[in-house]
């Protein structure tokens, strides 16, 4: 158990510590973490869960943590994937709050996150491109694929009514 509790905490720690740019960019290394390196799910499973934490509120690497820590060690390794998951986050956003102030105009500071920010751009259209392979299309997927990106990018609606919009949509046609 001690094992099991440490090898959440650290595979977590990882998750917290590159999770540059939000919420997309940390599906990549939680899939690496929890499909890959610790088998603690499959990629189907792994698409079913990403599916069930887009749905609910709250934070994607928060829920994975949950979700893979409870599965693999009841609530002790929810709570343990969940320490290691914002350790790191924590800890450096105290530190930039009480720094950020002193070099947020330092050319190398404001480069650094220039070339994140497109890093992270990167890492989020790989996982979509990845997850579009991995996916067996019917009508009703394109359609709901198209339905959310003209919602998002036309009408520029909240995410949050593009996914009441889909659900509705859902409850309808499928």
């Amino acid at each position: 158990m001690i094992t099991s509790l440490l090898n959440l905490f650290i595979a977590f720690l990882k998750v917290g510590a590159f999770s540059f740019g939000g919420a997309y960019s940390l599906i990549p290394l939680i899939e690496r973490e929890a499909v890959v390196n610790n088998k603690w799910l499959t990629n189907a499973e792994f698409l079913k869960v990403l599916g069930m934490v887009e749905v609910f509120p709250g934070a994607i690497s928060i829920k994975f943590a949950t979700y893979i820590g409870y599965k693999t060690a009841g609530i002790p390794g929810a709570i343990a994937a969940n320490l290691g998951n914002l350790m790191i986050p924590g800890l450096l956003m105290t530190a930039v709050f009480l720094f950020y102030s002193q070099y947020e105009k330092n050319e190398y500071v404001v480069k650094a996150f220039k070339g994140i920010k497109f890093v992270v751009i990167g890492m989020v259209i790989g996982i979509m491109f990845s997850y579009l392979i991995k996916t067996t299309f019917q009508w009703q997927s394109v359609a709901f694929l198209f339905l959310g990106l003209i919602l998002i990018l036309v009408f520029k609606l909240h995410p949050a009514l593009v996914v009441i919009v889909g659900l509705l949509v859902a409850l309808i046609i499928l």
